[in-house]
């Protein structure tokens, strides 16, 4: 089973998520714009079709596209998803503040203190704990969290981290207040880290040593990271992540659906019933893997370009369209026709 080489190379092929995971955030944005700009924006970015597809899978590029758009129009930089709007500017000032610290350790004390002087309803902190630097989220009094507000701004401080060290910054483990939600499988795609839920706080950790890495960026080069925003701190590169994006990445480089379990298991020094162990242990399985970039390929052929579909449904290994059809639908709700004629 032969992975065409051209379908990897005509454009990145970028995970994606659920749309349960957007779903957290468009709760507060209901709460915040009316709703006929909410229609708006999802209209622009293409997400309107996936708003009643349970299954629905959503992009990169609908992610950043969807908030700048929010960003712009509702004038806050952090969308209603905290107790007072954060004013456009914020985000450049922070970069700013953070660009002249002496190290990576002293920008994300930085980083707390300037977000503590906007947050009404929860405080920053950052502390060494043994061999790990942690930043924390605290309430005040008795706020409650807000699940993609949490995500959002230990994304925030992570990928800020990584612009400033050159690299993604590798972290030791990332935790949050909330029980485990049933798109968990998400969280993967944005930390490089293991991932607690129910845990007393919401934090990340990175290796204290870390602390102490130089930060050079320069005018331009805040510039354009502030104009690509959201992009390169929301998603901040995947050689560091966890296990199953590492098995996603071993399928690209090898340019064959054909790659197996014991083939993934030999490239990573390990057994394979090891690696069958670990990523139950995460909730996930590489057959799991497989499909999902399967569904990946296919999502990204069907909106760009005019791949036909026999043409997409040979690419990713399937024997017919129809088989390539009944899996389709099981990975979104709906058939690649419907799901190409939404989007397009």
């Amino acid at each position: 089973m032969t992975l065409s080489p051209v379908a990897l190379q005509t454009s990145p092929v970028l995970s994606t998520v659920s749309f349960a995971l957007v779903e957290d955030w468009l709760a507060a944005l209901r709460a915040y714009c009316p709703p006929q700009q909410l229609a708006g924006f999802l209209e622009q970015t293409g997400l309107a079709a996936a708003a009643s597809q349970p299954r629905a899978r959503v992009t990169h590029d609908q992610i950043v596209r969807l908030y700048q758009l929010v960003a712009v129009g509702t004038g806050d930089e952090m969308m209603g998803l905290w107790s007072r709007p954060m004013r456009s500017g914020a985000l450049k000032h922070l970069c700013v503040s953070v660009r002249g610290a002496s190290s990576l350790g002293a920008a994300l004390y930085r980083f707390t203190t300037f977000w503590n002087l906007l947050l009404d309803d929860h405080r920053l902190t950052l502390e060494e704990e043994g061999e790990g630097l942690r930043l924390s989220i605290l309430p005040r009094g008795a706020a409650v969290p807000q699940r993609f507000g949490h995500m959002l701004l230990l994304k925030l401080a992570h990928g800020i981290a990584s612009w400033l060290a050159g690299r993604e910054v590798p972290l030791r483990e990332v935790s949050f207040v909330f029980a485990r939600p049933g798109f968990a499988e998400d969280y993967p795609i944005l930390f490089p880290a293991p991932i607690r839920f129910s845990q007393p706080c919401s934090s990340i950790t990175l290796d204290r040593a870390l602390g102490a890495l130089p930060v050079a960026r320069s005018e331009a080069e805040m510039q354009e990271f502030l104009l690509r925003a959201p992009r390169d701190w929301i998603f901040t590169g995947y050689r560091e992540h966890a296990l199953p994006l590492r098995l996603r990445e071993l399928l690209l480089l090898s340019d064959r659906m054909g790659f197996h379990l014991s083939d993934a298991a030999n490239a990573l020094n390990l057994t394979p019933r090891t690696l069958m162990r670990r990523l139950e242990d995460e909730g996930t399985s590489f057959q799991d893997i497989k499909d999902g970039l399967r569904r990946d390929i296919a999502i990204r052929d069907l909106t760009q370009g005019g791949k036909s579909l026999e043409g997409i449904s040979q690419d990713i290994g399937f024997a017919s369209v129809a088989n390539f059809h009944r899996a389709f639908k099981r990975w979104t709700g709906v058939t690649p026709g419907v799901y190409r004629r939404d989007r397009c």
